[in-house]
């Protein structure tokens, strides 16, 4: 006994003694310093001054969105969980002891509303996740940014901001978080040290924030400024976005401060001369000038001049045409060309142009290539409903009235559907008047009218036959053959007014009658029984007797009745 103890010395016995007191420092439930002493796999091995190690996961060494930074050696807190489980192994825990030391400290700042770091590492319904030394807290979108919700947070991620707590429950575990509150104190003072250097006309350098169709904000830093659409250029745009990004840098001149609504109004025009000013010093009515087109409409199209003035083209200086087309069928967006200079209006502040006038006016030339019974092949290039347009120069379009597509103009309407527009077709120049720019075109002129052919043939007072059509109340329409009808008014029916009915006829029956006179315009030829019976009684009266001799037309027919008859009866018994 006595040689046991011997072999033990004072130095030995107060590291036992001492071992033993820390070791009684060691409770469950605590958090002691420990020291990695190895790594095996997903693994890190803790000595904490027991008689085992603790085995921790590589996990809980891993902060949101990093790479575990961990080697043999270091020293690290951990949280003891129990000295021996039923496999004689401590169990300890790295997560455990960061979250408790954070709640800690993060108890204290919420006390004393102290600011946090915080890093967000993951986008959530609502808003952000964010990671506060080990401890999970959520950043709601409102309480991002203090002038508006930020609409893409994905910036924002991994990325170290400034937060105060709102809210903290350790028994639930939940921690609200906000970047507005910190905001909301810095951009008052930012706004009031801003309010204070500057006044009206001052200038100022910004950051575009935002582009709307009336005007883009301005982030001054401590307060937004509204540039408003109009006072963004001299010239006339269509949007802000023609000429400002959101994120760019500019300089701005203040226009005005609306203390009572905390509203600032924002230039950048202003930043220049009014070049309008000065205008007449360098465009002149008449003058040739350089044009690039910014916004075409249905009867315009504008202009920039000189890059510096509003211009306008009105459709009819676009072309020559009569009828022009769409004005994006003549010109292009951003397209440059050069522009004769007609008006300067000084109450719209802008120049009114022309195109067409550079080039000659065709009308001027046209009798120089075509006359009037020309006939040529050209192009369609437009169908309405009174008639077609097509292509006699690259300026100058003729019109065939729907009229003049065919002599039956029953069929006309008709034919306007069997067109189609960039056909080719064959016409012929009915009129030219260059005074109104106007040329007149046909397609049944191409072809001799049927109603005048036939008069070559049938002249005024010619007996010809037909086939009744209609029978109306006013009389008959006949067929004549070859598509050409005539009429018979009721008055022309017999020379007998007793006999001038129309119901004495039927249709389908051959009638003989005579042609009186011609409606051009209706295309009719008007016929007559009435004339053939005159005609008639007028042969009958030179021929078999005169109305002097005291004998009427009765007995003048009669007698040349009988003459016949006895005529007819001689030559039949001659031929028995």
């Amino acid at each position: 006994m006595n040689t046991l103890n011997s072999k033990i010395t004072n130095e030995d016995y107060e590291k036992l003694i001492s071992g033993s007191m820390e070791f009684e420092k060691l409770k469950e439930k605590s958090i002691v310093n420990g020291k990695v002493v190895g790594l095996e796999n997903d693994i890190v091995i803790v000595d904490v001054g027991l008689k085992s190690e603790g085995r921790i996961p590589i996990s809980e060494f891993t902060r949101p969105g990093q790479a575990p930074e961990i080697s043999i050696g270091d020293n690290t807190e951990v949280y003891i969980e129990n000295f021996d489980n039923s496999n004689g192994e401590t169990r300890l825990s790295r997560e455990k002891a960061v979250k408790q030391n954070a709640w800690n400290k993060l108890q204290e700042c919420f006390n004393n509303n102290s600011v946090v770091t915080g890093v967000p590492f993951n986008r959530v319904k609502g808003g952000l996740s964010v990671d506060l030394d080990g401890v999970l807290a959520f950043l709601p979108g409102s309480q991002i940014d203090p002038r508006s919700i930020t609409k893409d947070t994905k910036e924002l991620l991994n990325k170290p901001l400034d937060l105060l707590i709102l809210k903290m429950d350790k028994f639930r575990g939940n921690i609200v978080v906000s970047r507005k509150a910190i905001s909301e104190v810095e951009l008052k003072e930012q706004k009031k040290e801003l309010l204070n250097s500057i006044s009206e006309g001052s200038d100022i350098e910004g950051k575009v924030k935002n582009i709307t169709d009336y005007g883009a904000f301005i982030d001054l830093g401590g307060m937004d400024g509204l540039v408003h659409v109009t006072d963004i250029s001299w010239t006339k745009i269509n949007s802000p976005n023609e000429v400002l990004q959101i994120g760019q840098k500019i300089k701005v001149k203040v226009l005005k401060y609306d203390e009572e609504l905390s509203r600032l109004s924002l230039g950048i025009k202003q930043l220049s001369e009014n070049p309008w000013l000065s205008v007449k010093e360098e465009i002149e009515i008449e003058k040739i000038v350089s044009g690039k087109v910014i916004s075409i409409n249905d009867n315009f199209v504008n202009v920039i001049i000189n890059n510096k003035y509003d211009g306008l083209i009105n459709l009819n200086e676009l072309t020559w045409l009569k009828k022009p087309p769409h004005p994006n069928k003549i010109v292009n967006l951003d397209q440059e060309f050069d522009i004769k200079v007609l008006e300067i209006d000084d109450d719209k502040k802008r120049i009114i142009c022309s195109l067409k006038q550079l080039k000659e006016n065709p009308w001027n030339k046209l009798n120089d290539n075509f006359k009037i019974n020309d006939t040529f092949e050209t192009e369609i290039v437009n169908i309405v409903d009174f008639g077609i347009f097509v292509k006699i120069h690259d300026e100058i379009d003729g019109m065939i009235h729907v009229s003049d597509l065919s002599w039956d103009e029953n069929e006309c309407p008709k034919m306007l559907q069997n067109f189609k527009k960039g056909e080719n077709i064959k016409v012929k120049i009915l009129d030219i008047n260059i005074e109104k720019e106007r040329i007149s075109l046909g397609i049944k002129q191409l072809e001799s009218d049927p109603i005048q052919e036939f008069l070559k043939k049938h002249p005024l007072k010619s007996k010809v036959s037909g086939k009744i059509l209609e029978v109306d109340e006013k009389g008959l329409k006949l067929d004549l053959g070859n598509e050409i009808y005539g009429y018979i008014k009721k008055t022309n029916l017999s020379k007998d007014k007793s006999e001038q009915k129309s119901d004495r006829f039927a249709s389908g029956e051959a009638i003989d009658s005579m042609i009186v006179s011609v409606d051009s315009k209706n295309r009719q030829i008007n016929l007559s029984i009435k004339d053939i019976e005159i005609q008639d009684e007028k042969e009958a009266l030179s021929k078999y007797g005169s109305s002097d001799s005291g004998a009427s037309l009765g007995d003048i027919l009669g007698e040349a009745l009988v003459k016949k008859e006895d005529k007819n009866n001689w030559c039949l018994n001659l031929n028995l």
